[in-house]
């Protein structure tokens, strides 16, 4: 089982989102006995509530299930719990470094660090920029291309996915 945890500050717009868009991709692969999904934030904010009402708009408009979410706050677990964490932005980046500490087997990389050529390098928040259309569009294709490296990179199998 390789393990996902996307990570943003409140675990409220764009971590959520992430987690839902890539575990529907994940699950229309016949993926979902492979690779467990999860998000967190990095402040404490929002803990115990559901994803925003933006995010869960956009899910909602694309049939995307968000049941059962909560927002929750990283720890140091989580870095030997997940082998990717996947940071939205570089903030969020140095704030999983610390709080994970540096003995971890986790790799952290930024997520659209799997779009080849993207404009942006971070997913804007859209808390603050109120664009859940445009977070959803960049969360959508780092999606597919996070899927696609995991499977041309064999840390994912095909095989995997039929035996859960």
């Amino acid at each position: 089982m390789y393990r996902v945890l996307f990570v943003c500050l409140g675990n409220i717009c764009r971590s959520p989102m992430a987690e839902a868009v890539f575990r529907d991709r994940v699950s229309r692969a016949g993926l979902a006995g492979a690779i467990e999904i999860d998000s967190c934030g990095t402040g404490d904010w929002h803990l115990g509530k559901p994803p925003h009402e933006g995010t869960r708009s956009i899910l909602d408009g694309k049939g995307i299930s968000y049941e059962g979410m909560l927002a929750r706050r990283i720890g140091r677990e989580d870095g030997e719990r997940f082998d990717l964490l996947v940071a939205m932005d570089e903030s969020n980046v140095k704030a999983i470094r610390e709080a994970i500490g540096t003995r971890t087997r986790a790799e952290v990389v930024r997520f659209l660090s799997f779009v080849p050529g993207a404009a942006l390098a971070d997913v804007p928040d859209p808390y603050y920029t109120g664009d859940f259309d445009e977070t959803y569009e960049l969360i959508s294709e780092a999606s597919d291309r996070l899927l696609a490296h995991l499977l041309e990179s064999g840390k994912v199998r095909p095989a995997d996915g039929q035996q859960g």
